[in-house]
């Protein structure tokens, strides 16, 4: 009797682990068996997550509930709604298929739709659709940030040394080598999760709209090597830390690049880097204004109506367009597929339209950098030894329809950024007397590339009172650091399901 009841707590307890558990699952074509990224996933009617790139999606604890409702939508696909008790029996996976429809279904008559009268009205439009309201709203975000930092080549070849002894020069030369070494074997990587809530709305100053924005954040992690730096200048700070620790702990030091100086003085003397440290400890923004702006800027970015990035949107006379054909939308309504290219220099993007109907509000952008173009490129190499330009900037960006009203808000993006560098500038150490001279000269060259990958989701969004913002006090809040990608810390939360390669990452010290 008594192993037959323990037996029984025993199930009972791994039932009630089962019910804890997240739901994961998949979105394919149902014809052809592929994922679809992206797809929108409606919660109970409440909350909004998307498919990841690769047709996987989680939901939260509490909505792994059997009762729980479902509501998948995409661009071109019938609209299917399940419970999580039907999807189980699905084993996971929901099939999603194509719309099928007749032209003559769509208002444009028997004639081809011309895509520059298309885009004329999208222009027309711009402001209606996407220009923000005064009203005050709030909204539950989350946001996805993986910097990658990938050195192909990194040579340091040190020309003189006087303020080394021979034992110092060749422990620094170790040093350097492993440095390198290391950094090509394992390149810097850092994931950044963050979920918040987000509060807006105008106020008037001074006969005066002012935006104001809040932000209340719920969770963040960082997952990085310990120690990893992801930036040509943090690198460089590293290496001249490396050689800095084999000079004079007591002398004091500036470094020269080039033809260029540094005013900055540097040590090792305790007593001077606890004074930096404290002066420089006054002038760092905490990270809750950095976040914000953060969240800001990326806001402002993926805006079709002010945004110069879409400039096949808001600026049609740059490109050529193509109309492809006709397809459903997230509403069942219907919407216009136009591809674009350049026609003109300042056009860089080659792409896909998504285009309402009814409104000509564009819902869904597709876009990459046409072949052999480049944005910011600088090419100092024979002068300074400098050399940069983003080859890579790619997205995905997709607007729903604000419920009950007008316009449109934006419900998700993905943002891919690339940038190659090259620098191959001198160095050197000059110790600080009545009369200054060279401790150590040295060579540093650098080339490789960097990204950035940015994902942005609008889980939910409601009006609320300005007056409820405005007693919403904002608090500074800390990254959880992690070791490896664990679902557990966002089971209270839907979220977006991270990339294989992001699941794969082990932090290493």
């Amino acid at each position: 009797m008594k192993q037959i009841i323990i037996n029984s707590i025993f199930i009972v307890f791994l039932f009630q682990l089962g019910v804890a558990q997240n739901i994961k699952g998949k979105i394919i074509d149902a014809k052809t068996r592929e994922s679809i990224p992206y797809a929108n996933i409606k919660v109970n009617e409440s909350e909004n997550i998307v498919s990841n790139a690769e047709g996987y999606f989680t939901l939260s604890e509490n909505n792994s509930q059997n009762d729980t409702m479902l509501t998948i939508s995409y661009l071109g696909y019938i609209n299917q709604q399940l419970t999580i008790s039907t999807l189980k029996k699905l084993e996971f996976t929901i099939s999603l298929v194509p719309g099928i429809f007749e032209l003559s279904d769509v208002n444009v008559s028997n004639k081809k739709p011309n895509p520059y009268e298309i885009m004329a009205n999208v222009k027309v439009n711009l402001v209606r659709n996407y220009k923000s309201d005064a009203s005050a709203s709030k909204a539950m975000l989350f946001y996805r940030r993986s910097n990658y930092f990938n050195p192909k080549n990194i040579e340091v070849e040190i020309d003189k040394s006087t303020g080394f002894t021979k034992l110092a020069l060749k422990k620094v030369n170790t040093d350097i080598k492993n440095f390198t070494k290391n950094l090509i074997s394992y390149p810097p990587q850092e994931f950044t999760d963050i979920l918040c809530n987000y509060y807006t709305t105008n106020t008037k100053k001074e006969d005066k709209l002012v935006f104001i924005s809040k932000l209340d954040v719920l969770k963040a992690t960082k997952l990085k090597n310990e120690g990893s730096s992801l930036s040509s200048d943090e690198l460089q700070k590293t290496a001249i830390n490396t050689m800095l620790q084999h000079l004079d702990s007591t002398k004091y030091y500036r470094v020269k690049s080039g033809l260029f100086g540094s005013r900055d003085t540097i040590s090792l003397r305790k007593d001077f880097n606890q004074k930096k440290n404290k002066n420089k400890t006054k002038d760092i923004k905490n990270q809750l204004t950095t976040t914000k702006i953060s969240l800001n800027s990326f806001m402002a970015e993926n805006n079709f109506l002010s945004s110069t990035k879409f400039n096949f949107i808001n600026k049609p006379e740059l490109y050529n367009y193509s109309y492809e054909g006709t397809t459903y939308t997230d509403d069942n309504e219907f919407a216009y597929v136009l591809n674009f290219k350049p026609r003109k220099s300042k056009a860089k993007y080659v792409g896909k339209l998504y285009i309402s109907e009814t409104d000509y509000a564009v819902i869904r952008a597709e876009y990459n950098l046409d072949i052999g173009e480049k944005l910011n490129n600088f090419n100092m190499k024979l002068l300074l030894g400098i050399k940069a330009s983003e080859n890579i900037h790619k997205g995905t960006t997709i607007y729903k329809k604000k419920s009950n009203e007008n316009g449109y808000y934006l419900h998700y993006a993905t943002v891919e950024k690339g940038q190659y560098f090259y620098i191959n500038r001198p160095l050197k150490f000059i110790e600080l007397t009545n009369n200054e001279k060279d401790v150590l000269a040295l060579d540093i060259k650098l080339e490789g590339n960097s990204s950035t990958k940015t994902e942005f989701l609008n889980v939910s969004n409601s009006k609320t009172a300005a007056t409820t913002i405005e007693k919403i006090k904002e608090e500074d809040f800390k990254f959880i650091n992690i070791k490896a990608y664990d679902s557990k810390i966002w089971k209270d939360y839907n979220s977006i399901e991270p990339l294989e390669e992001m699941k794969r990452f082990k932090a290493i010290n």
